[in-house]
Formats: C-alpha cells, structure tokens, sequence
C-alpha cells in the first residue's frame, strides 16, 4: 500500500510505506516550511507514535525548531495548544479511524488549523526537493497542561455545564483505548456525570475497529443497556469524532451528531450561520430552518469548513462523520465540544436522546465508491455524470452534486486514489439506492 498523501495529512503502513526516512524527511520539510519556530506536538496511543514521535523531534530540531511535546492527546487538544503557546505550527502522530498498522502525520498551522490545499502544496514541495534548512534547535519542552486547558474551554464554551451537572447525566463510553480515553472521561467527570468507561487503557491500543461506526460499537450498545445510561459515547483514535449511542442502546448515526449539537447552539439566535461540507445530511438543512439559520456548504475536507466558519463568524460547523467544529473551543472536530453540546441539548429540553432524534427528520444515506485505472479516468466519470443530468438542480462546487425532489447524490474523485466517492441521501434506502445506481450506470 502506497503512502497516501492528501489535504489531510500523510498516512500509511507503518513500516512498509511510513518508514523512518519518510517521517524524518516529513519533518525536516515542516520545520524548514515553518523557518524554525516552536512546533507542538501530540500522539495517539499506537504502538508506533512513539518512535516516529522521536524521528519527527529529530527532524524538526535539526531545522532550528524548538518543540513543544503534549505527550498523548487528542487532535482537537493539539490544535488549542497550538494557537495558545503562540506556536508556529503542530503535528499530530496519528492515522485517525484508520486501524493497525496504519499511522500517519497531520500538519497545523499556527492558528492550529490545517493546512489549506495552497499550503501543503508548498509544504510538500520542500518535502519532495528535499533542500531543508539546516540550524541548531532550541530544544523540546514537555508540557502535560493540554488536556485540562481543553476541558476547561469546553465547559465555558457550551454555556450549559451547570444544567448538564444537575442532571446527574448516567454516561457510557467507548474509548477505543486512543487518544480520548483519558481526556473524555476526566471531561464528563467534571460535568457531575456518572461515568461507564470501556476501552480506556491507553497501553493496548485497539481493542476494536477505531472507526466509530455502528458496527463496531456493538460493545458499548450492550454497556448502554445493562446500565441503563442516559446516552453512550464513543470517538476515534484521535478523538475528533463522536458517535452516540441512543438511552435505547441503538447507534444513531453519525450524522446527527452535529445536527444535534447545532440544535443547541442555534437555540434562541438570529440569523446565524451554520458551515458544513457537501456531503453532509441535509438534516442540517432542517435544523437551520427551523432556527431562521443559513447553512453553507464547502468542499470535502475539514480545513475548507474551517476556513469559511472563520472567514463568516459561523456560530458552529463540521463534517457528517461526527465531527463537531465549535469554533469558541477551537477550530478542529472535537468530540469533547461535541460530547458537552448534546448533553446540554438533553438538560435544557429535559428529553431523552431517543426523543431528541426522534424529532429530527429521518433520512437513509449510502456511500459507495467506483474503483478507476487513474485519476483521468475518474475526472471523466464526473463529466459524464454532468452530462446525464443536465436539466437536474447541479452544486459544482467540487465534482457533482445532483440534487432531486427524492433526495441528493454526490459524485467526487477522490483526492488520494483513483477512485469516486458517491454518497446518496434520501427519505428511504430504495431512493437512495436508485440514485447511486442511476450514477454507476
């Protein structure tokens, strides 16, 4: 498997395609595209977050760099750190929802956003020229505040601590054993919930597939029921994303993790303005009408939704794989912000989570993928599903979206293989299916 180089990051198998060399020279090139500075740095738990963390300290020092080391921590901790030790830039060790033995680098700038696409191609240039500034380093720093100064964010942000402590909230979580273990519990600890903890030992990352989706939160949808707990939670590897687990013990889907919590933060506001990618539910289009809210729609990829909440002072954002972009705590997915938003949704309406979805329009969404011979192959795929529905209601704002009076299909190539993504959405999965049929046909 080759490395996979996009607008999120690197990633690959550690140690056939990320090997030492590649994560030296991967920091050499951040260091000498930062001109030195201070860099932050934090790990998910993999086994080998370690050593690539050593090779990547290597490189930057050997650029002039003084680092900055969090230690384990989630991504979205990274980012606030980043912006708050006034820092030139940060890297996250980690390969996200990917499993073992994938690992890989996330790059920040230093208002601790990603990368935008303009900067990483000039990131990655140096990284292929190899020609890296050569300086002494200023040495690395260890600094283990991250995760509290994170919590203590979250719990002034929301506005709803003090409603969510008095509900005395029974919590289940699935922590994967990642990033998040601690950070999530300490989190909720101090929110007064009473907490059911699994998969929370940072030593033997993972007990299961890291990617929160349904069929791998069978355990904590079990631990829901047999506690009777209020809501379960459960992130990735990195902590960026939130799934829920519903009081009933059923996953709800990690679309509606950000319609939720977009609920509760459009709650008695005028004309706000919610950002979100193209691929998102249109269940968010039901959430802004009912709050008088304008929903803006981005291109694939968490820096384009973050560079627009920025840029129009929205008053939240993400992604539909459960990343909530909450930009008072900071401007990365963050599950905490995610976590603390949904239960002070569930105080302030005094409802269950099963009521609170049950309010929420339904809809079915199928994601597929075309395999293509490359990358030409798969930009003619995208022309040719223009041409099929010339007439239709298009959104080219990257590749095709057709939208329909059954629903919405969107058709992109991929930016790190020759493959197109489609994602359907409809009221019903047979509507669904028909427009992704409709498209591979």
């Amino acid at each position: 498997m080759p490395l996979i180089i996009s607008i999120s990051g690197v990633r690959g198998l550690v140690p056939d395609s990320l090997t030492p060399e590649v994560c030296l020279d991967l920091a050499k090139a951040f260091g000498t595209y930062l001109n030195g500075g201070k860099v932050v740095v934090g790990i998910d738990p993999r086994k080998s977050s370690e050593t690539i963390k050593e090779i990547i300290f290597s490189g930057l020092l050997s650029t002039g760099c003084k680092v900055v080391d969090l230690g384990i921590a989630p991504t979205p901790t990274v980012g606030i750190m980043t912006k708050a030790l006034e820092a030139a830039g940060g890297i996250i060790v980690t390969a996200s929802h990917n499993p073992l033995p994938w690992n890989g680098l996330k790059f920040l700038r230093g208002d601790g956003v990603f990368l935008n696409e303009t900067e990483a191609n000039e990131f990655l240039k140096i990284y292929k020229g190899k020609q890296f500034r050569q300086a002494a380093g200023q040495g690395i720093a260890i600094d283990q505040t991250g995760i509290d100064f994170h919590i203590n964010r979250v719990l002034k942000a929301i506005g709803g601590a003090a409603a969510v402590e008095k509900a005395r909230f029974k919590v289940a979580y699935d922590g994967c054993n990642g990033a998040g273990s601690v950070a999530m519990v300490k989190f909720l600890e101090m929110l007064g919930c009473t907490i059911y903890a699994i998969n929370c030992d940072t030593n033997l990352p993972f007990p299961h597939n890291p990617e929160p989706v349904a069929e791998n939160l069978g355990e904590l949808m079990g631990l829901v029921k047999s506690k009777k707990a209020n809501i379960g939670f459960a992130v990735d590897s990195d902590a960026d994303r939130l799934a829920i687990v519903s009081n009933e013990g059923k996953a709800i889907g990690e679309e509606l993790t950000l319609a939720l919590a977009a609920k509760y933060v459009l709650s008695g506001k005028n004309k706000s303005i919610v950002v979100v990618n193209l691929s998102t539910s249109q269940v968010l289009d039901d959430v802004c009408r009912e709050f008088g809210a304008t929903l803006v729609r981005t291109k694939v990829g968490e820096v384009n939704v973050t560079e627009q909440i920025n840029s129009l002072g929205a008053l939240i954002g993400g992604e539909g794989n459960g990343g909530v972009i909450f930009p008072q705590v900071g401007y990365n997915r963050d599950s905490l912000s995610g976590a603390g938003l949904v239960l002070s949704l569930m105080a302030a309406k005094k409802k269950s989570i099963s009521q609170l979805v049950a309010e929420l329009p339904h809809y079915e969404m199928i994601k597929t993928k075309v395999e293509c011979a490359s990358q030409a192959e798969a930009n003619a795929f995208v022309e040719k599903t223009k041409e099929k529905f010339r007439g239709s209601d298009l959104v080219l704002t990257e590749g095709v979206k057709v939208v329909t009076p059954e629903g919405w299909v969107h058709v992109r190539p991929s930016n790190t293989e020759p493959i197109i993504r489609i994602i359907a959405e409809a009221k019903d999965q047979k509507s669904a299916r028909a427009l992704v049929d409709q498209v591979i046909a």
